[in-house]
């Protein structure tokens, strides 16, 4: 039976309840006083159930799915602005138990090289990262309890955390490994991490199984669960996501938002962010041979659903997908894009010359420097902030601030000044240029002038060498 507040996963991502919510939204599709009271009822900025979302996902009236993506622009506006976090994926380890059919880590694969970096080998690939100009990275690990065990991964987090090179620091480390105790958690916790990580991948339980046929993941219910567990043990922040392409597209958006609004009913805040990966090829895997991909068109309006119907959760979105693509998207939602990534266990150290060992085709190949410039033409803003993490706003505090319009007094003039430490430490000439004419136009529309007089204060004392200013 569907309970929302259940610690159990097939009552709180109930099977029934998902066909139930399709079945209403497939006979309400093409209701549209009930479409555009469901668009309506976006104006307050308050979210949506997991079947008034799914209804706008089935409707295909092309007037309403025109007032899908404007909402969709003006709620994200109105969150995030114009900002876009920017954040790398490291991968630690390739090293894997689990037989996912999906991924080329699976155990089976014997022709993929397997490779664990040592700490010496963490700290070259976070100078790099750090030289090209990152501060918030997501830890990426395969679940290997001998070669991968937590205490290497707190290990990792630990060397990360303590090197500083020239003016580079990472500031913000989140974490995306495979579901373990409430004890566990506690040590990521007690280790720094920002973002707990975890990928359900299809709420689908049956399809899940055939998708994990060996290793720990094949349990539906420990994974599916881990996100419980984790906030259990202090973690304010998680982040969710399906892998689409895996199983029908409209089950695993509904379970998805039936997934946040359980986090919400039993923990009093949602998710921190959802990802939305789509199924890439990489080694021995063969998208095409999986019978769900969605359409870019399709993709968009997914994005642009999930903004308007969980407004105060980030969302991102990867180097899976392209340029133009990913242009799309962050204008109907995303807040979050990953910059100049590699998906191979060492790839940054050594200039991506292991791709062999990646996890998935890289679509967007551009360094961080030309992805920032696109942005800054774009007229967005590139932030590299950490600060509502170091600073203690996190779970709840943080998703109050949003709520409220507070965050605002924050957000921009983080984003700002992290750019600015971009600009001077790491842009290009043409970049800095127009960093710095972005910088200048958006700090003078701060409304709060003691905020703004204390942004252009903290802004020339960086023209001296100072840095990691914050609110």
């Amino acid at each position: 039976m569907y309970n929302p507040r259940s610690l159990k996963a097939e009552e709180f991502i109930c099977h029934e309840e998902i066909l139930d919510t399709l079945a209403y939204a497939t006979a309400n599709k093409d209701n549209l006083p009930l479409v555009n009271q469901i668009i309506d009822k976006t104006d307050s900025c308050k979210g949506l159930s997991h079947r008034e979302a799914a209804v706008l996902l089935l409707c295909e009236d092309q007037q309403a799915l025109s007032r899908i993506f404007a909402q969709a622009t003006k709620i994200k506006q109105e969150f995030y602005g114009n900002r876009i976090v920017m954040f790398a994926p490291l991968y630690l380890s390739n090293y894997c138990v689990n037989g996912c059919t999906y991924c080329p880590y699976h155990m089976k694969n014997k022709h993929i090289p397997r490779k664990k970096l040592t700490q010496e080998e963490i700290r070259r690939e976070v100078i790099a990262l750090q030289d090209m100009g990152h501060k918030r990275l997501a830890l990426e690990c395969g679940e290997d309890p001998v070669n991968n065990p937590l205490d290497y991964v707190l290990e990792s987090i630990k060397t990360i955390y303590s090197i500083k090179h020239k003016n580079g620091a990472i500031r913000r480390v989140n974490v995306n490994i495979a579901a373990t105790t409430v004890e566990d958690y506690r040590k990521l916790k007690e280790a720094g991490i920002g973002t707990y990580i975890l990928f359900q991948e299809t709420y689908n339980k049956a399809q899940y199984e055939l998708l994990h046929p060996t290793g720990p993941k094949h349990d539906y219910a420990w994974h599916t669960e881990a996100m419980d567990r984790a906030m259990q043990g202090g973690i304010d922040d998680v982040g969710c996501g399906v892998l689409f392409g895996l199983n029908l597209y409209q089950y695993d958006f509904v379970g998805l938002l039936m997934h946040a609004e359980h986090l919400e009913a039993v923990h009093g805040v949602g998710p921190h962010t959802i990802s939305v990966p789509r199924l890439r090829n990489a080694d021995d895997i063969d998208a095409s041979t999986f019978a769900n991909g969605i359409s870019d068109a399709l993709f968009q309006k997914i994005v642009a659903i999930l903004r308007i119907a969980v407004p105060y959760t980030g969302l991102i979105v990867s180097t899976r997908e392209s340029k133009k693509t990913r242009e799309m998207v962050i204008k109907y939602g995303v807040s979050q894009i990953s910059g100049a990534s590699r998906t191979s266990v060492g790839g940054y150290a050594d200039g991506g010359e292991e791709e062999d060992s990646s996890q998935f085709e890289v679509s967007d190949n551009r360094t961080l420097d030309e992805v920032v410039h696109w942005l800054l033409k774009l007229g967005h803003i590139p932030s590299f902030c950490t600060a509502c993490y170091r600073e203690g706003r996190t779970g709840d505090r943080f998703m109050s601030l949003v709520k409220s319009g507070q965050i605002r007094n924050c957000c921009l003039p983080n984003a700002l000044m992290t750019l600015k430490e971009f600009a001077e430490d790491y842009a290009s000439e043409d970049t800095k240029r127009l960093a710095l004419q972005m910088i200048e136009k958006e700090a003078a529309s701060i409304p709060n002038e003691k905020v703004r007089d204390t942004v252009f204060r903290h802004l020339h004392d960086m023209d001296g060498g100072m840095r990691d200013f914050r609110f």
